[in-house]
């Protein structure tokens, strides 16, 4: 379902880590470029056997406005969960800073399904929910994981067109078309 939104885009994937969903942007993107704010992964995802159109970089997600480029396409991978809340509109808007009118965007993420293996332990004031995750360690840590609704995404994007929302049993997928930029 994903690479046909991306035909012959320059696309940003942001939260890319070992690159499960770049091998399948690769095939149809003009370029990609894949970023995630930890190196280790994208070192993985360097190891595949992926097309010489795609670069990767580590890069923080709440700084892309200070990418050097910009883009036509976005893809957001089981990242945008464990945007708080509060920080979805700022995070989105310096997001569209970086685009070209008419990008296509595509966020997908785990639908509450998730929650019958990882329940839900605490929610905030904010509404943000949290899930315990154990490390190969065995650390224990509190992560926010938030289920966004159909209506909350188009809210969020309402000055932007074209607006779909699918839900599976385990994933849910959000795509619209950048109009206003900034």
């Amino acid at each position: 379902m994903i690479p046909p939104f991306f035909d012959g885009r320059d696309v940003l994937e942001v939260a890319a880590g070992t690159g499960d969903w770049t091998q399948f942007i690769a095939s149809t993107a003009a370029s990609v470029h894949a970023t995630d704010v930890n190196a280790e992964p994208l070192a993985a995802l360097k190891e595949r056997s992926l097309p010489s159109h795609v670069r990767c970089s580590t890069h923080d997600a709440y700084d892309l406005q200070s990418l050097e480029h910009s883009y036509d396409g976005a893809f957001v991978g089981l990242w945008f969960s464990h945007v708080p809340v509060e920080r979805r509109v700022e995070w989105l808007r310096q997001m569209h800073a970086i685009w070209h009118k008419g990008a296509q965007v595509v966020l997908l993420d785990n639908a509450r399904a998730q929650c019958q293996r990882l329940p839900i332990v605490a929610e905030d004031d904010f509404g943000n929910t949290y899930q315990e995750r154990r490390t190969d360690d065995g650390q224990t840590h509190r992560v926010i994981k938030n289920f966004p609704t159909s209506q909350e995404s188009s809210a969020l994007t309402k000055a932007h067109s074209n607006h779909a929302f699918i839900e599976r049993d385990h994933f849910w997928m959000f795509s619209y078309g950048v109009e206003e930029l900034g």
